[in-house]
Parts: structure tokens; sequence; C-alpha cells
């Protein structure tokens, strides 16, 4: 028994066997001039009666080795109660059998086999971007233990433990970079190609490679906690989920195929027609029907893992494809959610650019506050002079940070700090923290010795790709676009005015995310929410569909998001929700060539004009075509490069609470 179920689960096995017995039956006729696929031949001589023998043996055999897995597999379901269709081609055969009818039992069971092979080698297909994340687990890693380097398992490495990872080696673990450059090709984390660079204090992932330089990495995640395992368990459960369509053709099935058999039956009764009752159940098979979804949805979902979109199932494939709105948390996905310094003015005479920023910078080094870095890394990036600390630092909470710099006294904040520092005279400063704040940025005033020299200013950068992403959900369909942000309401409008989006909802609280959802369901829509994963968690589990950005760097968004982006190319969200239509547009293509087929055929028979054999062979031909209409959405698809256009106007709703 357990030979034939290993045969009965190798889909080319049985196909390849019994095609060559059928073809070695029509030669041993051919050869004794009679045609191989008629049931009646005319006597002849001992050695045409010897070749139709023969022929018939290996119909026959070509039949049973066909047929003997659809029958098992017939059982299986039986064993289950599930009356599958394999059970209606089991009966076609073993009764053609009976009759005599051996040409059309080898044709049914052939076909059908072949028709089960195909679909297993598309699965098997589409589930490859799963095999080369597999593949790229690392299985080994080398660990600074006691100052020796001692070659693990990577799955026994203990978080906190320093992995050594060389040029040219998998990285093994997530963790922090500790020491060393190197550059890593992240191809099967992020889907992107060029080599990435990092040094102390980037974060790596595993399976990740080395294309040049050395890393010491600090362990964070390890075994199934690396971001790779994630990916993996996301993937497999996303080609093992069910859309509701895909449910409803099962349910369909597990009636039809009861009825086709009732029907067949009943035939036999009424006509006494054996041959028509079982060319009934051959006809009336709905392969084709019954693959026509599963196999469309593991290609879209295949599809989309090697482009970097992770779908965790059909159901949210389906409904992706009816999103007409997309809300957009700001920081972290419009925005890159790091300060970079943006603007330097000069406002004390005699002073230059690198003096201002000169000063901000070597104060600010011996500040804690986030956006001391982009100052301090602009200045070091211009080679100006900020090495070492301040003698003195004192911050100023809620309003800056008071140093003392060669015995030189600096002040680098707010507005209200020059009134602790007792200045007077803004030179103006009170006006360019103003206009800098209305382009949403965050301005801090630099003064030197009681006097204000300057205004620096942070903010966090737009995406470059920002724009084209909103032109693109526009022409791809999507009716609005609306960002929903807990910045304050004059950063979140500039943004909007860069980006282009249709309505800015600004100052919200999670919760204040979440009721906006839930205003634009009521008014009918089917929302998109575009995130980190974190904040925007409530929002995201709220929305028809949540997707995450950045996946590659947390695993928060993984584990909540119905779509997940393993990077943050933000072009990935127009070419999401492009795959989903169409797969679905591929779904309903293949339901109608299914139930065209069965159909026509069904009346031929009843016609008298279809035989078994001729409706198996268009029957299978009909299974072929779902398949290779499926196979389409495993291209990769330039899904359009969008036109910039002009500025949108957005629409801005300011909800009262603080900032997230």
């Amino acid at each position: 028994m357990n030979v034939l179920t290993r045969w009965s689960r190798t889909p080319g096995a049985a196909p390849a066997a019994a095609g060559a017995l059928i073809a070695a039956a029509a030669v041993a006729s051919f050869s004794a001039g009679v045609n191989p696929f008629s049931s009646s031949h005319a006597g002849g001589g001992a050695g045409t009666t010897a070749a139709l023998t023969a022929s018939h043996v290996l119909m026959t055999t070509a039949a049973v080795v066909a047929g003997l897995p659809i029958l098992l597999r017939a059982v299986r379901a039986l064993h289950h109660r599930t009356v599958a269709i394999d059970l209606l081609v089991s009966v076609a055969a073993i009764g053609a059998l009976v009759i005599g009818e051996v040409w059309e039992a080898a044709a049914v069971t052939f076909l059908f086999s072949v028709g089960h092979a195909l679909e297993a080698g598309t699965m098997n297909r589409t589930r490859s971007a799963l095999a080369e994340l597999v593949a790229a687990a690392p299985d080994v890693a080398v660990v600074l233990r006691d100052g020796k380097q001692v070659e693990v398992s990577s799955v026994e490495v203990a978080p906190g433990e320093t992995v050594l990872v060389k040029n040219g080696a998998q990285v093994p673990v997530d963790g922090v970079v500790t020491g060393g450059a190197a550059a890593l090709v992240e191809a099967s984390i992020t889907g992107e190609s060029m080599p990435v660079e990092k040094t102390e204090g980037d974060l790596v992932f595993a399976g990740t490679v080395s294309s040049g330089g050395v890393l010491q990495v600090r362990a964070t995640g390890v075994g199934a906690d690396t971001t790779l395992a994630r990916i993996i368990h996301r993937v497999e459960e996303a080609q093992d989920a069910k859309a509701r369509s895909q449910t409803f053709l099962e349910r369909f099935s597990a009636w039809y195929t009861p009825a086709i058999i009732v029907l067949a039956l009943t035939t036999t009764l009424v006509t006494g027609d054996v041959v028509l009752a079982l060319t009934l159940l051959v006809i009336g098979c709905p392969g084709a029907l019954v693959i026509s979804i599963p196999v469309a949805i593991v290609a879209g979902v295949g599809r989309g893992a090697r482009d970097g979109v992770l779908i965790k199932g059909g159901e949210h494939l389906e409904v992706s494809a009816r999103i007409d709105t997309v809300a957009l948390d700001k920081t972290g996905t419009l925005t890159e959610g790091r300060p970079h310094l943006t603007d330097v003015v000069v406002l004390a005479p005699g002073l230059s650019r690198a003096d201002v920023l000169t000063w901000a910078a070597r104060a600010e080094a011996g500040s804690e506050h986030p956006l001391a870095r982009p100052v301090i890394d602009t200045a070091s990036a211009e080679g100006l002079p900020v090495n070492g600390l301040p003698e003195r630092t004192d911050p100023v909470p809620g309003k800056g940070i008071v140093a003392t710099l060669d015995g030189h006294r600096v002040a680098v904040g707010n507005l209200p700090l020059l009134t602790d520092e007792g200045i007077t005279d803004d030179r103006g400063a009170a006006a360019e923290v103003d206009r800098l704040a209305g382009l949403g940025r965050t301005p801090m005033v630099v003064t030197l010795d009681g006097d204000v020299v300057g205004v620096v200013a942070v903010a966090d950068r737009v995406r470059a790709e920002a724009r084209e992403m909103v032109v693109r959900l526009h022409d791809a369909g999507i009716t609005r676009v609306v960002m929903l942000t807990g910045d304050n309401r004059r950063v979140a409008e500039a943004v909007a005015v860069d980006v282009g989006v249709d309505e800015v909802r600004a100052e919200l609280l999670p919760e204040d995310k979440v009721a906006a959802v839930m205003e634009l369901q009521a008014d009918g829509r089917v929302v998109a929410m575009v995130g980190d994963g974190v904040n925007d968690a409530p929002a995201l589990a709220t929305a028809e569909i949540g997707i995450a950005m950045g996946a590659a760097g947390t695993g928060v968004a993984i584990e909540t998001a119905d779509i997940a982006l393993m990077n943050d190319d933000l072009l990935r969200v127009p070419l999401a929700l492009s795959l989903a239509r169409r797969t679905v547009s591929v779904m309903r293509l293949n339901i109608s060539i299914a139930l065209a087929t069965v159909g026509v055929l069904l009346a031929g028979v009843l016609a008298g004009g279809v035989t078994m054999a001729v409706g198996m062979l268009v029957h299978q031909a009909s299974v072929l075509a779902v398949i290779l209409n499926a196979m389409r959405l495993l291209r990769r698809r330039d899904d359009g490069a969008g036109t910039t256009t002009a500025p949108r106007t957005a629409r801005v709703t300011t909800t009262q609470a603080q900032p997230v």
C-alpha cells in the first residue's frame, strides 16, 4: 500500500506511464491495420488477432495505471466523507472497462491524470518563491565565544551573542552591527538586488549575504524569531489560505458531484444506455471549475511573494481588488521616519552658514535629543569641526539645550528659550521660525553669547516615490487617497501638498484613526490602510485591508497586516492592488471557461454528437486553459510608471488631540 500511495502522490508518474502504454497500444493496432481508437474491429489472421489482443491489454493496463491514483484519491476523499470529482472519473473508467470500451477508459484516466499533473506542476512553480526563501535560510554561524571563533548551527546562537559575518557568507541571525562594515545583498528579504552598505548601528537580517567586508553582529533574533522565518511562515499561511469564492466552489462541487452521479443512474434506468450514462459522468466532471480559483490564487500569491509583497491569502486578494480608498499614515510611510537637517538660516552679520551649523552641532554633541543627530551628522558630512563634547551641557526640558564651548555660551532651542536667556532682540528669528514651521519643519534658534546667530531646521523627509505612488493609485482606479496622521496640522498640510493626497486628517490619536477609517466605511467605501504596523495597528485591523510598510524592520507588521511590503518602496502599494485586480480578473475568466465548457459538452452529449473520448479531451483542454490562464500571473508585469501631475489640493481635518 505504501508503494501505491507514493505512486498516487507522484503527479507525473501515472500520465507518463499511461501515455507510453497508449502509444504502444496504438502501434500494435496500426501494425495490424486497424484503428486503435475504435471498439469494433474486423476479424483477421492470427497475427492480427495477436496484435489486437496486445493493443487491448496495453490499453487496459494504461487505464489501470492512470486510474489507480485517481481511485485512491477518491477513496481517501470518501473516507473523509467527501464526494470528490475523482469519484466521477473512477466510476466512469470502471464502467467503460466493464462494457469493453478500453480506449475510452484509457482516455478518461490518462487525460484526467495529465490535468492533475499540470495543476500540481503549476502549484509547485508558484511556490518557488517560498522554496527560494527556505533555501536562503542559513545553516551555520560563526560566533565569538571567549575571544575565539566557534562554528555552530544557526539555531544554537543565543540572543545577545556576537556573530561574525565574513565576505560571501550569509547572515545567520537578525541583529545589530556592532563593528566592521560590509555591503549586504538583501534580495531575499526586500527584493532589492543592489547591495546595501551596513555599518555600526545598522540592522541586518538572516538570509542576506555579504558581498564585501566583515561584520560583527549582536544577535537579536534567532531561529524562528528571525524576519526570514516569519516571512516563510507568512507565505506558507498565505498559500494555504482559501478565498471565499474558492470555498463556495468546493461546496458547489460537493453537491454537484452526487447530482451528476444520480443523473447518470437515472439515464441508465430510463434509456438503458450505459455508454450514455458513463459519458455524462465524464463530461459532467467540474475539474476546470474546481481548480479555476485555487490555481489563480496560488499564482497571485506566488507572484506577490517574488515581488516582495506578502499576501495572507486568497480572501485578501479578492477584497483588495475592490479597494477604492487608500488611507496612509505619514511618519514612516509617506516619510522616511528619520529627521534630516533641511535649513541653516544665518541671522548674524559676519557669520557664515558653516559658522552657525558648527556652533549648533558642537552644542548638540552633548544632547540626547533625537533632533540633535541630524544636525551633528550634517556638520560631520560637510567636514566641519564637531568632534569632542562641550565643557558643560545643560538641557532645558521642553525648550532646548545650553552648552559651554571654549568659554562661549551657546543655546539651541525654541523661542521660549530666548526668554530664559534674556534675549530681547531676536533678529527676525520669530519670523523665520513661523515660516519654517509652515513648511512642516521643526526650527531651532541658535544663540552665541546672548545674541541670536541663526536658525536651523529639521524635518522628516518625504519619500522620493510618495507622489508617484499617489499618481499610480489614482491611475489604478483608487478614487480617494487620505492621509491619517498624529502630527500637527501645519506639518500634515505641507506634506499633503508635496505628495498630492486628496484629504488630510491631522492630530489623530490611534483611536481617532480607527474612527476615520470607520467613517470612510460608513460612506460605502472599501478601505485599505497603509501604515507601519505599530501606532497604526488598530486602523490596520479595522480597514478591509491592512498594508504594512517596512516589514523587514518590524515583526509586528508581518504578524498583523493582511498584506506586508518587504521593503519601504511605496510603489509596491499600487503594485499589490493591481496584482489583486489581475488575479480576480483571471478567476472570473477561468470560471467562465469552465462553465461554458461543461454546458456545451453536456448539450453535445444529449444531442448525440459528443463521445466519451472527445468529451474528455475537450474537458481536459479546458483544464489546461484555466491553468495556462492562471500562469499569466507569474509573469513579471510593469504596471506602468505614473506621470507627474500638478499638486492636488488636500482637504485638511484636525482632531484636537495630542499628536502620536
